[in-house]
């Protein structure tokens, strides 16, 4: 936390705030909704939901990240669809692609290029306050988008949902905070995920998954995200009944990505066999 008492969290959205104005100046709403009625033949949508809640083992949401503000530059040497592919070939069942710029050194043209050179479900991982970045997300080819329970109130949260899903998205709303969980549940998401890290403090804990298993409906699937480093990590979330991991950081800053998938998921380098069409 800062001396004024802002948090890295508080300054991030501070940032998303005037990205969105720049860019609605820059190009309106309007036009931008209509850009993406014309991108959607180009990037149809791929069934990010379904891709992690087939019968089968706990799935893999591999995420595409250089750097974050509490790691640093996490990967130097970073070629978004390179590594997109390697996870792909690896087994993964869902991509999760870094967008922010001044933070995680991400760019929203990664994911159009990701999703482009790959077959996988891709999620636009970003801090999503607005509508507009919502299209955005579509307009750059995404099947899903990221929202953080912690910095939307009730009504974005609704509304936000309800866009991204009447542009064809699955909606992921993630939370840290035991006391966002009813406002989770009532928002309509189609995917619920527990952030294990304290986006504030920026500390993790695996047990934050574990504690809030029992509050989430078994009919929801859910998404453990941060901190899940090696295989025990992995099987302990998949006895709990969690659907599906998302993992970034304890992969991208492994020399050899595709080993590191394999270990984590503890296959012999193949891949797991997945009832996703790849095509």
């Amino acid at each position: 936390m800062s001396a004024n008492g802002a948090t890295i969290l508080d300054r991030i959205v501070e940032t998303k705030r005037l990205e969105v104005a720049t860019a609605r100046r820059r190009m309106p709403l309007e036009e931008l909704v209509d850009q993406a009625r014309e991108t959607a033949l180009a990037f149809p949508i791929r069934d990010f939901k379904a891709a992690i809640t087939q019968p089968g083992p706990i799935r893999l949401i591999a995420e595409v990240k250089k750097a974050s503000p509490s790691a640093g530059v996490i990967r130097a040497n970073f070629n978004p669809v390179d590594i997109a592919q390697i996870y792909q070939d690896h087994g993964a069942d869902c991509l999760s692609i870094l967008t922010d710029e001044q933070y995680f050194q991400g760019h929203l043209t990664y994911l159009a290029r990701v999703k482009a050179g790959t077959a996988l479900p891709c999620l636009r991982k970003d801090f999503v306050i607005d509508e507009y970045q919502v299209v955005e997300a579509r307009l750059a080819g995404a099947d899903a988008v990221l929202l953080i329970a912690e910095i939307l109130d009730d009504a974005q949260l609704s509304f936000l949902t309800e866009r991204a899903q009447g542009l064809g998205m699955t909606v992921l709303v993630e939370f840290h905070d035991t006391a966002n969980l009813p406002r989770v549940l009532a928002c309509g998401a189609d995917l619920v995920g527990v952030n294990n890290r304290d986006l504030h403090k920026m500390q993790t804990d695996l047990e934050t998954t574990l504690r809030m298993r029992d509050r989430i409906p078994p009919n929801i699937p859910l998404v453990s995200e941060s901190g899940i480093k090696t295989h025990e990590d992995v099987a302990r979330l998949e006895a709990a009944g969690v659907s599906a991991i998302l993992v970034g950081e304890s992969l991208m800053k492994q020399a050899d990505i595709g080993l590191a998938v394999d270990q984590l998921l503890a296959h012999g380098g193949a891949g797991r066999p997945s009832p996703i069409p790849r095509h």
